[in-house]
């Protein structure tokens, strides 16, 4: 199946899917800490935006990104800056920063292929791979060149520029509920 094929076949229809390499991939069900990762990293991302005055709109995830001709990814949060995406768009050709959270059942997927693949498409600057277990960011930014350059952040700000926002870890992970 080809991206085209994927995004006509995939609309409107129940569950969640990836496209690899021309084959659909059923996305499994997300557990809670998982949705609560998701929630907390799009407000942080809506908050820096904000605070950075910037161009730019966060997504959660839904929104596909297109990586090849065979390969249709949907990050859990991106960015997007410049033009007003249309209201009826299910595709950002463009994103900036592209967020995964680890899960049991993709955390070799997301550190591998995602990983290459997200970095194929010129815009992406920076990848992060969210380890809520853990409580840290694998931070992947596009370097000079072909270089991709990679760091672990636990707490502070982490300034992703471009396109300029200063990402605050402290919303990400907050104290653990007593048990």
């Amino acid at each position: 199946m080809t991206a085209d094929e994927f995004l006509v076949w995939a609309e409107g229809r129940p569950g969640r899917y990836e496209l690899d390499a021309g084959a659909v991939v059923t996305m499994s069900p997300q557990r809670a800490r998982h949705a609560r990762a998701k929630s907390r990293v799009q407000r942080a991302l809506e908050r820096a935006l904000e605070r950075g005055n910037l161009s730019c709109e966060a997504f959660a995830d839904g929104m596909t990104v297109r990586v090849d001709r065979e390969t249709v990814y949907e990050p859990d949060a991106l960015v997007q800056c410049g033009a007003y995406i249309d209201e009826d768009a299910i595709e950002i050709a463009d994103p900036i920063v592209v967020v995964e959270i680890l899960s049991p059942s993709t955390r070799s997927i997301d550190s591998g292929e995602k990983l290459t693949g997200y970095f194929r498409i010129p815009s992406v600057q920076h990848y992060l791979i969210v380890d809520a277990v853990k409580r840290l960011i694998i931070h992947h930014r596009r370097g000079d060149g072909d270089l991709i350059e990679t760091r672990i952040v636990a707490e502070g700000m982490l300034r992703l520029d471009p396109p300029g926002l200063d990402l605050d870890l402290a919303g990400l992970f907050p104290a653990r509920p007593p048990a």
